[in-house]
């Protein structure tokens, strides 16, 4: 079985022949799966009113156990992106009353973002559809071979320092 990345290493040893691009054999296939799979991602989480950003706050919350709650700076560090990036996922969430916002009981001028009642109704039942969906795309592997790509995909990680 051939696939389009396999036609663009064919022209790029037709045309450029003195450039080993098998490397394109690998990269090549995980950047059209990976926007493939953002796409089959995002499909649910809209399902649920939620972008890729607000499930993860949402997660995050919820992964934390009780009270799900945090600083605005811990949920940065635990997501992996920016403190305004992390206002800006908040606020929406905020506004759709997924999560408040209140004043820290450590410190006055901290805040603490929390889920509510429905926010936590929603990223359960959200989370079950992510990992059904997850599990659904990646149906074609065989357990072993979830294994094996697991066990690559950590070393790679870790090679790359992800």
């Amino acid at each position: 079985m051939t696939d389009h990345v396999d036609e663009l290493v064919a022209q790029w040893a037709a045309e450029r022949p003195d450039v080993d691009a098998s490397p394109m054999q690998i990269i090549g296939r995980m950047s059209r799966i990976v926007d493939r799979l953002e796409a089959e991602l995002l499909a649910v989480f809209r399902r649920f009113g939620l972008g890729e950003g607000e499930f993860d706050i949402l997660a995050t919350l919820r992964r934390r156990g009780e009270p799900y709650a945090c600083a605005p700076g811990d949920l940065a560090r635990h997501t992996m992106v920016t403190t305004g990036a992390v206002t800006k996922r908040v606020d929406r969430l905020v506004a759709s009353g997924l999560v408040s916002r209140s004043a820290s009981d450590d410190d006055g001028r901290g805040r603490v973002i929390a889920l509510t009642t429905e926010g936590r109704r929603v990223i359960d039942e959200a989370l079950v559809a992510h990992v059904e969906n997850e599990e659904r795309m990646l149906a074609a592997l065989t357990p072993a071979d979830r294994r094996a790509l697991e066990a690559l995909l950590r070393e790679w990680g870790a090679a790359l320092g992800v």
